[in-house]
């Protein structure tokens, strides 16, 4: 038998999916929140005297504070993000006013879709119904740009939480009324999504936009998917 007669090695079929309802995290899996937002907290440094400081390590080290705190007992995410900017310019050394924040804030009606969201949830939408679930007040939600046909909307205000502790998902399992297994949820936060939806019992698909490893340490996803154009393959 030569090379070419060799049939491949058997491989486990794509799984499929047959959810009632597809729930999409916003800000990083539909929405490109990092590249929308960096002009804004570059001007932040540069005014507190930190142009010398990496801009995305320091955007980093403020999602991660943001993280630590959904943790907390409830409070708004503006809140979350003021203190986080406080505890970014102490780590840094730098001295800036916290409120500067609001830029970030502004920055909010910019933020761009992906390129593959409006087509792909406009498809998954013929058949299933759209829902997001965002760590977000609501009044930062009605800025931003967000695809049609979304059917529920699940936010941190509304939920009184966030997803780690699974307040968000929560929420959003209550609110659409179906069992977890016709719910399937698409978001791109390991420390988020998954730490938060995985232990409740949900199916998600993890959309690793930027490559990133995988933390040992997080419950895994149920498929990893590059973008969410790729989840239409297994649930239509």
């Amino acid at each position: 038998m030569n090379q070419a007669d060799i049939p491949p090695p058997d491989r486990d079929p794509p799984p499929h999916y047959d959810p009632t309802w597809v729930s999409f995290d916003v800000f990083g899996t539909l929405i490109s929140v990092r590249e929308g937002s960096y002009a804004a907290f570059q001007s932040i440094l540069d005014d507190c005297g930190g142009s010398h400081v990496n801009l995305r390590d320091f955007w980093e080290f403020w999602e991660h504070r943001n993280i630590s705190h959904y943790w907390e007992p409830y409070r708004s995410y503006r809140d979350i993000c003021t203190l986080s900017l406080e505890e970014s310019f102490t780590h840094y050394g730098l001295h800036g006013d916290s409120a500067l924040i609001e830029r970030y804030f502004d920055a909010f009606p910019g933020f761009p879709l992906y390129p593959d969201v409006e087509a792909t949830l406009a498809r998954v939408g013929e058949r299933r119904r759209l829902a997001i679930v965002s760590n977000i007040d609501d009044d930062l939600l009605a800025r931003t740009r967000l695809p049609s046909g979304v059917a529920l909307a699940c936010t941190a205000e509304r939920a009184r939480g966030y997803k780690p502790d699974g307040s968000l998902f929560r929420y959003l399992i209550r609110e659409t009324g179906a069992p977890l297994g016709r719910i399937l949820h698409a978001g791109q936060s390991q420390f988020t999504d998954l730490v938060g939806g995985k232990p409740l019992g949900l199916t998600i698909a993890w959309i690793n936009r930027r490559g990133v490893a995988l933390d040992p340490a997080v419950p895994r996803p149920d498929v990893i998917l590059d973008d969410v154009a790729s989840l239409l393959p297994l649930i239509t």
